[in-house]
């Protein structure tokens, strides 16, 4: 289900182009005044120069970026749905089960750990049509991030902010996130489910492998992929602004290394399959590959089929600020200088 979407979404990146304006007007600014000291005296100068507004062009350039703002918008076309529907399509459910603990910010696999593993997340996102897909976050404790969804627009948008401080309690809890990840399917018999681990396997919160059986039992199946080096690597943190690495209580380094051995483990208690994810290649299509080869089973989902388009706001709008942009003045007129509506000057 999508309420809001952008029917052209390339436009939006056309909004870069404004902090390229911002850059130049500062830039333009900082020269005018710099070239006005060169004159003489600046209290001399605004005497002499009784016209002259240090206000009026940062307005008219703010009321500038706010029309082009809205002109972007409009071509991007904002639309909300208008029609909701109920739709069945052949797919299969998958959540994936993703490692936000601090180890996952170890540089083995660049740029690291946990930001690889979001792009090949966001890439798979990218490739699904018909499928069902869920993103739970574990690291000392397991939380849902995205319910089992259809809406691959939101779940994008929702992993780009994934990070290891969404997680109080630190540690690696494989077995809560299987867990949780049973609870999350959609309720039903006959349904296609799998869970995909991306972790670096240091588990040290509880029992992964019964959980993994367990789901398993409920026709539910497990893949697993590890991230990381098993010759181990340090942690990165920030400390007061500086580049250091973990240390446990005695001071000494904390470093962090792949477990493939649970992993394994738990892909052969969950009837799935274990991959090792390297630089190159996290495995998220390898396992989803297999995925696919499961039994498709009618998923249903509230979709929009309609949308109305809803620019014309953006567009009035444009026009009001880039009308007034083209009234207001840069320099201050004598006329009206003793007008006080609001006791103040411009």
């Amino acid at each position: 289900m999508q309420l809001f979407r952008f029917a052209n979404p390339e436009f939006l990146y056309l909004l870069l182009i404004l902090s390229v304006l911002a850059g130049l007007f500062i830039v333009n600014r900082v020269r005018s005044r710099n070239a006005i000291r060169k004159l003489g005296d600046a209290a001399l100068i605004s005497r002499l120069m009784p016209e002259l507004s240090g206000t009026r062009p940062v307005l008219k350039f703010i009321l500038l970026l706010a029309g082009i703002s809205a002109i972007i918008i409009v071509l991007a076309r904002p639309q909300y749905g208008s029609k909701l529907e109920e739709v069945r399509k052949q797919g299969v459910e998958v959540i994936i089960a993703l490692d936000v603990s601090n180890s996952m910010l170890a540089g083995d696999i660049q740029p690291d750990r946990l930001t690889r593993a979001k792009q090949a997340i966001s890439r798979l996102v990218d490739n699904l049509s018909n499928d069902k897909i869920g993103l739970i976050v574990f690291a000392g404790d397991a939380y849902t991030q995205i319910p089992i969804t259809t809406d691959y627009i939101s779940a994008k948008m929702f992993l780009s902010t994934i990070g290891p401080d969404m997680v109080p309690k630190q540690g690696t809890a494989i077995g809560a996130a299987i867990r949780l990840a049973a609870k999350s399917f959609t309720p039903g018999e006959g349904k296609s489910r799998a869970v995909i681990i991306i972790t670096d396997g240091e588990n040290h919160e509880d029992d992964p492998l019964a959980e993994a059986e367990e789901a398993a039992k409920a026709g539910i199946v497990i893949h697993a992929i590890g991230i990381g080096s098993s010759e181990g690597v340090p942690i990165p943190v920030s400390s007061g602004g500086r580049k250091d690495y973990l240390k446990d209580q005695d001071g000494t380094t904390v470093i962090t290394r792949l477990d493939e051995e649970i992993l394994k483990k738990i892909a052969v208690a969950g009837g799935g399959n274990y991959i090792r994810a390297s630089s190159s290649s996290i495995g998220l299509d390898e396992i989803f590959s297999d995925i696919r080869k499961m039994d498709q089973s009618e998923l249903e989902s509230s979709v929009y089929t309609e949308y109305n388009d809803q620019f014309q706001i953006f567009a009035a709008l444009a026009l009001i600020l880039l009308v007034i942009e083209i009234i207001i003045m840069e320099r201050k007129n004598r006329k009206l200088q003793n007008v006080r509506l609001f006791r103040f000057k411009i």
